[in-house]
């Protein structure tokens, strides 16, 4: 199977690798098939169903779709042909996991509504392997976190809330979307034991217990801070310039105060970012013998291989064969 013309047939659908043959407007003809429309509407989060309409929009345009009878006729040649062209074009194992996903979500759904007949034609075929994201997304170190946290000076405004910001990143593995939505009524007590209510991905919510450290700073900052107290539903971290505005610090400006530390703390990590804070949280749990299911709920993973990456307990240093050599 090549990645240039392709010969699988059938009906009237034929596959040309590479050239793209819909228009965005032509794409709405999916419109045509209720049961597409109501599997969209379904994908609550915008990015995801921005991305789910990218790939199926590939995949159209590939096997080229010309009214939504051709659902009916695609097979599992026609998917082969279409991972070929993926991995032609040099495409991540991850994106092109991503879109065997999201077609294979779709023809679920049409043949549960009975749009489409037989078998679902993404099944059986193989996805790539999940790429480790180790090299990608570094932890820290226990030495190098601790650095991080006592980075900001504790004697300004400026410093209180940036040393409480990391430490809601380090002590519960926030994405920065996350953090920078958090609000002061967001700081919630469940069964006489603060908790941050965070919303993650696809409208989810969850409860995090929060950790004393993350506590004591929230509580220093929010001491300094005036910001809160005309409106409980004030954004938790706001720029200190523009806080009357009602703006709270945005996830590009913690990714910059991230890094803003990092360089003050010396801490020299190749690709270090939010998410690598995300990384050292979920890597030090799990080292100090935290449950993976219960790692996975706490940083609103919905697959537990995701959680996965972070488990590096196979790979510590210290329990190398390495030193238990004796000469």
């Amino acid at each position: 199977m090549t990645t240039g013309v392709e010969n699988v047939q059938t009906g009237t659908i034929q596959a040309r690798g590479g050239e793209r043959r819909l228009t965005a407007v032509e794409f709405q003809q999916l419109a045509a098939v209720p049961a597409a429309v109501e599997w969209f509407a379904n994908i609550d989060n915008p990015r995801t169903r921005r991305a789910y309409r990218n790939d199926l929009q590939d995949f159209s345009s590939f096997i080229g779709l010309t009214g939504a009878d051709d659902f009916r006729q695609v097979t599992r040649a026609h998917v082969l042909a279409w991972r070929a062209d993926l991995e032609g074009r040099g495409l991540a194992g991850a994106t092109i996991r991503r879109k065997l996903a999201a077609l294979a979500s779709l023809f679920d759904h049409l043949l549960d509504s009975n749009a489409v007949a037989g078998g679902n034609p993404v099944h059986g075929v193989k996805r790539p392997r999940i790429e480790t994201n180790e090299g990608k997304t570094p932890a820290l170190g226990d030495h190098q976190a601790k650095a991080l946290l006592e980075a900001p000076d504790d004697r300004s405004l400026k410093g209180l809330r940036d040393r409480a910001i990391l430490a809601v990143l380090l002590y519960h593995g926030l994405r920065r979307e996350e953090a920078a939505q958090l609000r002061v009524n967001h700081l919630v007590e469940r069964r006489g034991i603060g908790h941050l209510l965070v919303h993650g991905k696809g409208g989810k919510v969850r409860y995090l217990p929060i950790h004393p450290v993350a506590a004591d700073r929230i509580h220093a900052y929010l001491e300094r801070s005036v910001h809160h107290l005309a409106d409980p539903k004030a954004p938790l971290f706001v720029p200190l310039r523009h806080w009357a505005k009602g703006q709270g610090v945005s996830a590009n400006g913690i990714y910059t105060l991230v890094a803003a530390y990092a360089e003050k703390a010396g801490i020299q990590v190749e690709g270090l970012g939010v998410h690598g804070l995300r990384a050292t949280a979920a890597t030090n749990a799990l080292e100090h013998e935290a449950d993976i299911a219960k790692v996975q709920a706490w940083l609103g993973h919905a697959n537990i291989s995701t959680t996965r990456i972070y488990d590096r307990r196979q790979n510590r240093p210290e329990d190398s064969p390495t030193y238990k050599v004796r000469y």
